[in-house]
């Protein structure tokens, strides 16, 4: 399969849904509940006031980061996957989830952590450009953000490197690096408001 040169479609989400609820394997992949472990390892943090999980398909991890938050709300373009993410955490009165198509349209609110996993490498270079605003205008002072790609080659717009780099690159004036982890099938990047990680700030 040819790589997308633009920001992938909902329609190809809507087809991978349509064929299997859990196309990604996130209720049993081993991959994935390490990834979901080591994610939740690194939040610098033990307790978020307001959390923003982005591409939380069917609230698995959501489920568990839902353990570490006052209040938790996952986007997803793909309602098929947002009715069993609702069924997954249908006993947490703290988390809700809505239809969002990011970063064309963006949930009301604003977070102290904001989590982008596997999904900046869906969005073409601009689209990297306007999450990145977006996530600017959402964040609390003192906020965190936390990315995580699978590193493996794909036919997405970016690689999981790509995608890292340039959101790197576009939050830059307002985010800082604070931590990093290498596997060898994935990278987790956590980001912090840069005026609290400056000198004199809260790390």
């Amino acid at each position: 399969m040819s790589r997308f040169t633009s920001s992938i479609p909902p329609s190809y989400f809507d087809g991978h849904y349509a064929d299997d609820p859990d196309p990604w394997h996130f209720e049993t992949s081993a991959y994935e509940h390490a990834k979901y472990e080591a994610t939740l390892a690194a939040l610098p943090h033990p307790r978020y006031a307001s959390a923003l999980e982005v591409g939380c398909s069917i609230g698995v991890l959501t489920r568990a980061l839902a353990a570490r938050c006052d209040a938790v709300v996952g986007v997803d373009v793909v309602e098929r996957a947002l009715a069993r993410a609702r069924e997954t955490c249908r006993d947490l009165g703290h988390v809700r989830f809505e239809r969002t198509q990011v970063p064309v349209e963006w949930p009301a609110g604003s977070f102290d952590l904001i989590l982008l996993s596997e999904m900046i490498y869906f969005l073409d270079p601009g689209d990297v450009e306007r999450l990145a605003e977006r996530v600017r205008h959402s964040l609390w002072p003192g906020g965190v953000v936390v990315l995580v790609h699978w590193t493996g080659e794909t036919h997405y717009p970016l690689s999981g490197d790509e995608a890292t780099h340039a959101f790197i690159a576009a939050s830059s004036a307002f985010l800082s690096p604070l931590r990093h982890l290498a596997t060898e099938t994935y990278r987790l990047d956590v980001l912090a408001d840069r005026a609290a990680t400056a000198p004199g700030g809260q790390p």
